[in-house]
């Protein structure tokens, strides 16, 4: 039994009671009843205090209200006993059988266990890193490259449609000072003293060059534009090769040229003028944000006729919108805290409302320690640390983990040694080798001629407190899945996991799964076994909705 069986089952008993009369409730019965595992073991598998949130609407003391519902279900299948506790919690112990058959709702799920059974209905455009073509991905890049992809993928669990979208920055000055850059190294030169001096600018021209060897035979200007557009093209391919090596996959990469190519920048001043958001003043065209909370109006054209980039963000959010997207998500760095009130007001501004269509999440900023030092970052004085060189200084499911493990709105000050240590005191390790265990144990089995059959598995054999603990764990997946998509913190499916496989080795501590010597495989050792099969199971699919590798050997 589930917490969302026990749910639907203390539904069932609630409408049970006022369909007799025992219970009147002035708003109908609840659609759903929040369980939680109690603190104290001793207390039940679960605990509600469902009666003390329906006391007023019963008119009745929350305690008299737990009793009525104990007494309900105690002739419910899968529960064991309903106890009241002090002035109106309901404790609940679940069946040995109703709880172990958690083990096989697991197996017949398979990948699919943890993940929605329906879909929301729900698009979802998420927008993440939105990085400029004019240099390597860095570190605050990677972070969000792990938590967005993280995110898209636990939203997709819980029954969303989510399209991972990248927002190129290939339009303004910056492009055309990486392009004086690129030339000015090609020529032997140094760059501009306001472009770009990284190492990897040097690189990339003279990648260029070979490419394109008739490329500083052209007049200057055709020079300039060459190398730009060319240096953007290979620099935006390394963007998206490293970033499908960091499992990180972007459904749509969305150029910021293409909106001022269109008449998408039009077709958003219209619709602002259709909704009385815009008025003119010293020259400039302004939107009316303060009207919305903002702390003060924004320009969108200025008097010289020039776009601002609020102007690209305002019709960039309308043509996502246009492209039939219920909710635009966007997680932006910590220098662009003051996006939120801005972004929030110009969506209501075009007649949208603030954390329904759009909502803004800010992450913070992290550092990474080597021998004690900060790797320090700096695109334009050269000093820059990539994602490249992350990837291969860290690995790929050790960096992405970590980053994912912590909320994305706290600072992070993280260590490669620890990262990289294999050791049960990496996070990382410790899942992953717990996966492997269970892993072995299944292939251990396999030699006896053993596996993990629901034909013969009798769920009342897991009965022990650590097989119970256990198949607990399991049973919170899928509740942690749909938790972590509605508040938005992929992280925490790293801590359940954490969690679930310090109950795998606690249970494989004192629980022997297969039989020793001459010994004849029992009903007891068949259903542990199934219990094995399942948590490697949950570790597998909670590790893929954190895009890390489950091993099988380690």
């Amino acid at each position: 039994m589930t917490p969302d069986q026990l749910s639907a089952a203390i539904v069932a008993a609630l409408q049970s009671l006022v369909d007799d009369s025992s219970l009147t409730l002035s708003d109908g019965v609840p659609a759903s009843v929040r369980v939680e595992r109690p603190k104290v073991k001793e207390h039940g598998d679960y605990a509600t205090n469902v009666a003390m949130q329906l006391a007023k609407k019963a008119g009745r003391p929350p305690r008299e209200i737990a009793e009525l519902l104990a007494d309900r279900l105690s002739g419910f299948d899968g529960v064991a006993s309903a106890e009241v506790a002090g002035p109106g919690f309901l404790n609940i112990k679940v069946a040995a059988g109703a709880q172990g058959d958690i083990a096989r709702q697991v197996l017949e799920a398979g990948e699919s266990y943890g993940r929605a059974t329906e879909p929301t209905g729900r698009r979802i455009n998420l927008e993440f890193i939105s990085a400029n073509p004019t240099g390597p991905l860095h570190l605050g890049h990677t972070r969000w490259a792990a938590v967005g992809d993280a995110l898209s993928r636990v939203l997709r669990a819980a029954g969303n449609d989510v399209t991972n979208e990248f927002y190129i920055n290939d339009r303004g000055s910056q492009m055309d000072k990486f392009g004086a850059s690129l030339r000015a190294r090609a020529l032997g030169e140094e760059p501009p003293e306001d472009g770009y001096h990284g190492t990897y600018v040097a690189d990339l021209a003279a990648r260029v060059v070979a490419a394109h060897p008739g490329i500083l035979e052209l007049p200057e200007d055709e020079q300039l534009l060459a190398f730009r557009e060319e240096g953007y093209a290979m620099q935006l391919a390394e963007h998206r090769s490293e970033l499908e090596e960091f499992r990180t996959v972007f459904d749509v990469w969305f150029s910021e040229r293409s909106l001022h190519e269109s008449d998408a920048v039009e077709r958003g001043l219209k619709r602002l003028r259709e909704q009385g958001r815009l008025f003119e003043s010293g020259g400039a065209t302004w939107m009316r944000t303060t009207d919305f909370g903002d702390d003060k109006d924004r320009v969108l054209v200025r008097s010289n006729g020039e776009l601002t980039y609020f102007a690209s963000d305002t019709a960039y959010y309308v043509n996502k919108r246009e492209r039939g997207y219920d909710q635009c998500l966007y997680l932006l760095g910590a220098d662009h805290h003051g996006y939120v009130g801005r972004l929030s007001a110009m969506a209501a501004c075009v007649g949208d409302t603030p954390g329904e269509h759009i909502e803004i999440l800010i992450g913070q900023l992290v550092k990474i320690l080597s021998n004690g030092q900060e790797l320090k970052l700096s695109k334009r004085a050269g000093t820059i640390v990539s994602l490249r060189e992350l990837i291969d200084l860290i690995g790929v499911d050790a960096l992405r983990y970590t980053l994912i493990r912590y909320p994305a709105d706290s600072p992070l000050t993280l260590d490669v040694a620890e990262m990289t240590r294999k050791s049960n005191d990496n996070p990382v390790y410790y899942v992953q080798y717990a996966h492997a265990r269970l892993a072995s144990i299944v292939r251990n089995a396999a030699d006896l001629g053993l596996t993990p059959d629901l034909d013969a598995f009798d769920p009342a054999q897991l009965s022990t407190e650590r097989e119970g603990e256990l198949l607990r764990s399991l049973a919170d997946f899928p509740r942690v899945v749909a938790q972590a998509a509605e508040l938005r913190e992929p992280h925490r499916v790293a801590r359940y996991l954490e969690d679930t496989a310090s109950a795998f080795h606690k249970f494989y501590d004192t629980c022997r799964v297969l039989p020793q010597g001459d010994e004849e495989a029992g009903a007891v050792h068949r259903a542990r076994l199934v219990l094995v099969a399942a948590t490697r199971q949950v570790v597998a699919n909670g590790l893929a909705m954190l895009g890390v590798s489950a091993p099988d050997r380690m």
